[in-house]
C-alpha cells in the first residue's frame, strides 16, 4: 500500500494556523482572521480526509524512509476520523465564539496559537501509529491546555491550573515508564506491531513476558481515565472547567476528554485484545485480556454516573452543573465499553454506540457551556441565585439551551436519543441487568440536574440581561446541528459502525500499516 499524504492535511492544517497566529500577533485582527481562516482548513481537511477512508479503507503515511515498524507511521482509519469529525465538529463552532467572547488583548497574547497547539495534539493523537507518539502528542495537547486553563490568572485560575498541570504530568510520567516497559517486553512501539507480536507471543519469543504486558496495560489505563475524567480520576474537572475560558472548556469536555476514551478503545480493543491471559484470574470470565479489563470498566463507568449525577443536582452555578455532568456522561460513554469487553457478542454494538454518545455528548455539551459563556456575558454570573427569566428576555438562547438539554437526557428526535437507545440496547443483548439500572439511575438524575437549571435560570422573575446577538447565533447554530445529527441520524450510525469494525478487526489494521511501503 502506498503512502497517503492526505492523511497529514489536519495536522498540517491546525499546526500552520498555530504558528501563523504566533507570527501575526502584532497585527490582532489579521491574527484572527488567520485563525478563523485555520479552523475553516481543519475542519476542509478532516471531511476530505474522511471522504478518502470512507470511500478508500485505513490509509497510512510513512514519515521516514525507515519502513514500519521502525519507522513513524500515521493511521487513518475510521476509527480515527470518526473522532477526527467530532472534533472539528465541536473546535470551530467554539473558536468562532473565542473571537466575540473573549476581549481584544487576551486574544493577542497567545490565545489563537494555544487553541491550535491544541488541536495539534487532538489530532495527532487520532492520527498516530506507535504508543510513544500517542505520549508526545498527549503532551503537545496538555501543554497547551495548562496555559488556556490559567488564562484569566486570577487565584482561584492559577488554583485549577496548577492542579490540573500537576496530576496530568504524574499522568504523563506514569504513561512514559508504562511505555518504556511494553517496549522493553515486546520490543516495539509501532501499535500494528504489538497487536501482532501479542497475537503469537512464542514466535516472537515473549510468551513468558505477556503478564508483564498485562500489568503495564493496568497502569497505562489508569492514565487514560486520568485524561477522560472517569472516577477515581475525575478530581480535576470541576476546578478546571470552572476556571478556563468558556469556549475552552467547551473543547476540553467536548473533545480532550474523548482523547481518552479514544486511547482505550484503540489500545484495548484493537492492540492489547490480541493477547490472552497466560492463568485464570478470579471474577475475570474468557481468557483474553479484555476480559480482565471488562468489569474494572464497569466499575469506573458506574461510579463516574453516580457521582457525576449526584453532584450536578447540587451544584450552585451552571458551570458546575456542566462539569459534573460531563464527569456522569463520561460513564454513559464507558458503559457499554465495559460491557462489550466481556461478551464478544455485542462488542462492535458497544463500541458504537460509545462512539455515538460521545459524538453527542461532544455537541450537546459543547453547546451547553457555550450557552452558559453566552449568558455569563449577558447577566454577569451564571450562579443560580443571580439568574432567572431567561426564557423571556432570549428565547433564542433559551431554546438552544434546553435543546442541548434534552439531548443529553436522550428525548427523540435528538442525537442523544440514539446514543442512550444503543447503550440500552447493548444491555438487552448482553442481558446485562446491572448496565440497564446504572444507565436508568444515570437518565433519572440528568432529567433532575437539567430541570433545576432550567427552572432556576430560564424560568422566573427576569433579570437584567444584555444579549450579545453574535455569541448566541453560534450557541443556536451548534443547537441546530444537534437537531440535524438526530434527523439524518443513518450516516452518523453507519459511521460508528465502520469505526467500531476497525476498532476490533485487528487483521486489517496490521496488515494496514505494516504492509505500507512493501
Amino acid at each position: 500500500m502506498a503512502p497517503d499524504h492526505v492523511v497529514l492535511a489536519p495536522l498540517l492544517a491546525a499546526l500552520a494556523t498555530a504558528v501563523l497566529a504566533l507570527l501575526v500577533r502584532p497585527y490582532p485582527r489579521v491574527q484572527r482572521s488567520v485563525s478563523l481562516l485555520g479552523g475553516a482548513g481543519y475542519a476542509v481537511a478532516v471531511a476530505v480526509l474522511f471522504q478518502r477512508v470512507t470511500a478508500g479503507g485505513t490509509l497510512v503515511y510513512q514519515l521516514s524512509n525507515w519502513d514500519a515498524p521502525f519507522g513513524i507511521v500515521a493511521v487513518a482509519d475510521a476509527l480515527s476520523v470518526f473522532m477526527l469529525a467530532l472534533s472539528a465538529a465541536v473546535a470551530v463552532p467554539a473558536l468562532v465564539f473565542s473571537v466575540r467572547y473573549l476581549d481584544d488583548d487576551d486574544q493577542t497574547l497567545s490565545y489563537h496559537a494555544l487553541f491550535h497547539f491544541m488541536l495539534v495534539g487532538v489530532t495527532g493523537s487520532f492520527l498516530t501509529g506507535d504508543i510513544f507518539n500517542l505520549f508526545v502528542w498527549f503532551e503537545v495537547m496538555l501543554m497547551s491546555s495548562y496555559v488556556l486553563v490559567v488564562f484569566y490568572s486570577g487565584p482561584e485560575h492559577t488554583k485549577a491550573a496548577l492542579q490540573y498541570a500537576v496530576l496530568n504530568l504524574v499522568g504523563s510520567a506514569v504513561m512514559l515508564v508504562s511505555i518504556g516497559g511494553i517496549y522493553s517486553v515486546t520490543g516495539t512501539l509501532n501499535m500494528a506491531d504489538i497487536t501482532r507480536r501479542l497475537a503469537a507471543p512464542a514466535e516472537y519469543g515473549i510468551a513468558e513476558s505477556v503478564p508483564a504486558v498485562l500489568g503495564l496495560s493496568a497502569v497505562l489505563f489508569a492514565v487514560f481515565a486520568l485524561k477522560a475524567g472517569i472516577v477515581p480520576f475525575q478530581f480535576w474537572v470541576p476546578a478546571a472547567y470552572r476556571a478556563a475560558p468558556a469556549p475552552v472548556t467547551a473543547v476540553l469536555a467536548g473533545v480532550v476528554k474523548k482523547v481518552g476514551v479514544y486511547a482505550i478503545v484503540r489500545l484495548y480493543f484493537t492492540v492489547f485484545a490480541a493477547a490472552t491471559l497466560p492463568v485464570s484470574l478470579p471474577f475475570v470470565s474468557g481468557d483474553s485480556f479484555l476480559a480482565f479489563f471488562g468489569p474494572v470498566l464497569f466499575v469506573m463507568a458506574a461510579a463516574s454516573i453516580l457521582l457525576g449525577g449526584v453532584g450536578a443536582v447540587n451544584q450552585p452555578d451552571i458551570d458546575g452543573l456542566l462539569a459534573y455532568s460531563s464527569i456522569g456522561q463520561v460513564g454513559f460513554i464507558i458503559l457499554p465499553l465495559a460491557v462489550g469487553a466481556t461478551v464478544p457478542a455485542v462488542r462492535e454494538l458497544a463500541i458504537a454506540a460509545a462512539l455515538v454518545y460521545a459524538l453527542n455528548h461532544a455537541l450537546a455539551k459543547g453547546l451547553l457551556f457555550l450557552a452558559s459563556g453566552a449568558t455569563f456575558r449577558g447577566v454577569g454570573s451564571d450562579r443560580f441565585d443571580v439568574l432567572g427569566g431567561l426564557s423571556e428576555r432570549d428565547p433564542w438562547l433559551a431554546g438552544a439551551f434546553f435543546v442541548g438539554a434534552l439531548s443529553l437526557v436522550g428525548i427523540p428526535p435528538l442525537s442523544g436519543f440514539f446514543g442512550k437507545l444503543l447503550v440500552f440496547d447493548v444491555g438487552v443483548r448482553a442481558e446485562s441487568t446491572l448496565l440497564l439500572a446504572a444507565a436508568l439511575a444515570g437518565a433519572v438524575f440528568t432529567i433532575a440536574y437539567f430541570s433545576r437549571a432550567w427552572n432556576r435560570a430560564f424560568w422566573g422573575e427576569p433579570v437584567a440581561y444584555d444579549r450579545d446577538a453574535p455569541l448566541v447565533a453560534v450557541v443556536v447554530l451548534l443547537a441546530a446541528v444537534v437537531v440535524l445529527v438526530g434527523v439524518g441520524f443513518d450516516p452518523v450510525m453507519d459511521a460508528a459502525r465502520r469505526a467500531a469494525e476497525a476498532a476490533v478487526n485487528r487483521s486489517e489494521y496490521v496488515d494496514a500499516v505494516l504492509g505500507v511501503n512493501r
